[in-house]
């Protein structure tokens, strides 16, 4: 009951604020699973030529025939390749394919760490068509959330087409039929369009800190969204799932370390288990307590169990 009203709350924040909410991901999407992923060697990826990202910034990039591409299989047309810093927190990834002249890129996402090892994979069935609105036009969009694992400086995006990709369409949806479910009147029963899958295209990136997010971005009334995956380091991260949030497990126990963790350090880590405990991700918690005490933190279990009581 408590976890329906905090979800009630967060969507009417949304919509007194004017903020859309983001696309559901597909419920069943592993981006931790490579194995239907295109393989690029590494000495491809680093003739690349990567565009940095700032926080807080939106970059508009035009994929033409004249741009970069990649020499592997599947892989189909011009890229888009961005370095990310990975030394601000959890980043939040809205990346958006504008439909044109009946036609839109079908954007694929390959995220790699800062050694350019391929660390999650978002294939074009994670962005899914979004209707036009006030200040956007039809577009394939998705949200895509990533935790740096520490001691990384930059991550890498990858953004690409495949072949399939290109033997696919998406339905549109008719302008007649938005104007009339936007101003209330019968929706008239004619065809949608249909925006044939193309090589070159329009994507924009836009780049957010969990720190600037005014809004909480997750499951409302049972529905799935996407949870953060951790990249570097090996590290396990969260998998997009219905299924509700396990409850709390036994704390691993603390390990030794012979330096005392900096303060600044340990007080990241406690806002980072408070924050997952809060949103029912009591596995992600775990993890962090379990890297923060491995880093010497005093604090971080207390915050821990604190943290899930007040969920009680």
């Amino acid at each position: 009951m408590k976890m329906k009203k905090l979800a009630a709350l967060c969507l009417s924040a949304a919509l007194l604020t004017g903020h859309a909410l983001p696309a559901l991901a597909e419920v069943n999407l592993v981006p931790q699973d490579l194995s239907s992923a295109p393989v690029v060697a590494p000495e491809t990826l680093q003739r690349l030529s990567w565009q940095p990202l700032a926080a807080s910034q939106t970059q508009t990039t035009k994929l033409a025939s004249s741009g970069q591409t990649l020499n592997a299989p599947h892989i189909a047309g011009p890229v888009a390749a961005y370095s990310l810093p990975a030394n601000i927190g959890e980043l939040t990834l809205t990346l958006s394919s504008e439909v044109a002249n009946g036609q839109v890129f079908a954007p694929n996402v390959l995220v790699l760490d800062e050694n350019l090892r391929p660390a999650a994979w978002f294939p074009s069935r994670y962005f899914t068509y979004q209707k036009p609105g006030v200040m956007a036009a039809d577009r394939l969009e998705g949200v895509m959330k990533l935790t740096p694992a520490l001691g990384q400086q930059k991550i890498y995006l990858l953004v690409f087409t495949t072949d399939s990709d290109l033997t696919r369409t998406t339905t549109l949806l008719d302008p007649a039929k938005a104007y009339a479910q936007g101003t209330g009147h019968a929706v008239p029963d004619i065809p949608d369009p249909i925006a044939s899958h193309s090589r070159e295209g329009t994507i924009k990136l836009k780049m957010q800190t969990s720190s600037g997010s005014s809004i909480l971005v997750g499951p409302l009334f049972g529905s799935s969204g996407p949870g953060a995956v951790t990249v570097g380091n090996g590290a396990p991260a969260a998998a997009y799932s219905a299924a509700p949030a396990p409850a709390p497990a036994a704390a691993p126990a603390p390990k030794a370390r012979a330096e005392p963790i900096m303060s600044d350090t340990e007080r990241y880590f406690n806002q980072k288990i408070t924050q997952a405990v809060n949103s029912g991700n009591i596995d992600k918690a775990l993890k962090l307590l379990d890297e923060a005490e491995r880093l010497g933190s005093t604090s971080a279990r207390q915050t821990f169990i604190s943290s899930v009581k007040g969920k009680g």
